[in-house]
């Protein structure tokens, strides 16, 4: 690829600049590795170096792979999109609304005025929120007493709505019941069916919910860059042997294994020499599923972890089941209708079917929305793009 000097330009000095403790970065096409590289350190306290196989905790990126083992029971006919969900997940069956708050600060509730969907949990707009982006939800976690979703408890699940079903796109644990539903049909834990399922025939090896031994030698140290910019290395680790798996978040991977499960959505369900979901079904997942609806900004509710989060202001996005879909060209050359999204810690992906590429760029700090990640992402998709509009000038030529 052309311009993979100016991709590993832009991300070496990142990294030496000590802007970003580390990247990965690979990009490919349907049949072909484009572009592939580290920098950096693993960890700014250890001397390592990063490395390609380097794993990371992925977190949100885990959503799309719930999303994809979810739908291949939609298509054997064990899950159904529209149907209400409250009867294979009790806890669904009579969703409450949180009503703002009484005289004395405690929570209101109201019952929602209709059942909730797979589809709406997909697309996030079931109602479920997350406290980080939700102060409501942050005051009804501390007043109740109710875990966070992180801690992988099963009563950190026990959470209100926000907003009635299907009225509204908000961003929340909506994929951890896709996870549940998973598992109620299927009669495996989650790990195991995305393991049997998608990991194995996709040859992800290195992706699981659990840290191996193996995993842990190559595993990047979670860093937290404070007020004045400067990044530390901090201690951070999901629960090992946690209540449920976390479907909205919970998986650590490397970018060579997540860069299998991207060109697989690309090549309409095939990875590995394996069709893993039909070509309509990737059609489906790849559509807006919202309607009307339209995905909003995320104001932070906490700092700490994540910064106001607003991607292409400029333009309108909507949700597939369970993708960010842009619906118009970005700045860096990334088409209309494609999919993306992201997790926690500043790790990023996208699949461009009309250009038939996929890029995934890993880095592991907090906070979300980091303006240097966004940076080293933008310059990383810009070459890449760049790239693929050398080749194709060549071959006009």
């Amino acid at each position: 690829m052309q311009s993979k000097a100016e991709i590993d330009e832009v991300l070496r000095k990142t990294s030496e600049a000590k802007e970003i403790p580390g990247i990965v970065a690979i990009a490919a096409s349907g049949n072909d590795v484009l572009y592939q590289g580290a920098f950096g350190k693993r960890d700014l306290s250890k001397p390592d170096a990063m490395t390609a196989d380097s794993v990371f905790w992925i977190a949100s990126m885990t959503k799309a792979v719930t999303s994809a083992g979810a739908m291949q029971l939609v298509e054997q006919g064990k899950l159904a999109l529209d149907a209400p969900i409250g009867s294979l997940l009790p806890d669904l069956a009579e969703p409450q609304v949180l009503d703002g708050f009484d005289a004395k600060g405690e929570p209101k509730l109201r019952p929602a005025k209709g059942p909730i969907t797979l589809r709406q949990l997909m697309t996030h707009t079931a109602g479920f929120a997350y406290n980080m982006w939700n102060g409501d939800l942050a005051v009804y976690l501390e007043k109740t007493g109710t875990p966070a979703i992180t801690t992988c408890q099963n009563a950190a699940l026990k959470t209100p709505v926000m907003t009635d079903p299907g009225t509204r796109w908000e961003y929340g644990t909506n994929i951890d019941f896709v996870g549940k539903a998973v598992e109620a049909v299927s009669g495996k834990r989650l790990d195991a069916y995305l393991r049997d399922n998608l990991f194995a025939p996709l040859g992800m090896s290195d992706t699981g919910f659990k840290i191996t031994d193996d995993m842990r030698k190559r595993l990047v140290g979670m860093h937290a860059r404070g007020e004045d910019g400067q990044l530390a290395a901090i201690p951070f680790e999901l629960e090992q042997n946690p209540e449920f798996h976390m479907g909205g978040g919970g998986l650590y991977a490397t970018a060579a294994d997540y860069i299998k499960f991207t060109r697989m959505i690309l090549n309409k369900g095939r990875g590995n020499g394996n069709q893993l979901l039909k070509a309509e079904t990737i059609a489906t997942m790849s559509q807006n599923q919202m309607g009307d609806l339209n995905m909003t900004k995320l104001a932070t509710a906490a700092p700490m972890y994540t910064n106001d989060v607003d991607l292409y202001p400029e333009q309108v996005k909507k949700w597939g089941l369970s993708f960010m879909i842009n619906t118009a060209k970005t700045a860096e050359g990334r088409s209309a209708g494609s999919l993306a999204w992201a997790g926690l810690a500043n790790t990023y992906y996208w699949i461009d079917p009309a250009r038939d590429v996929t890029g995934v760029i890993l880095m592991q700090l907090l906070p979300f929305a980091d303006g240097k990640c966004l940076e080293a992402f933008a310059g990383f998709e810009r070459g890449v793009y760049a790239g693929l509009d050398a080749e194709s000038g060549k071959k006009a030529a």
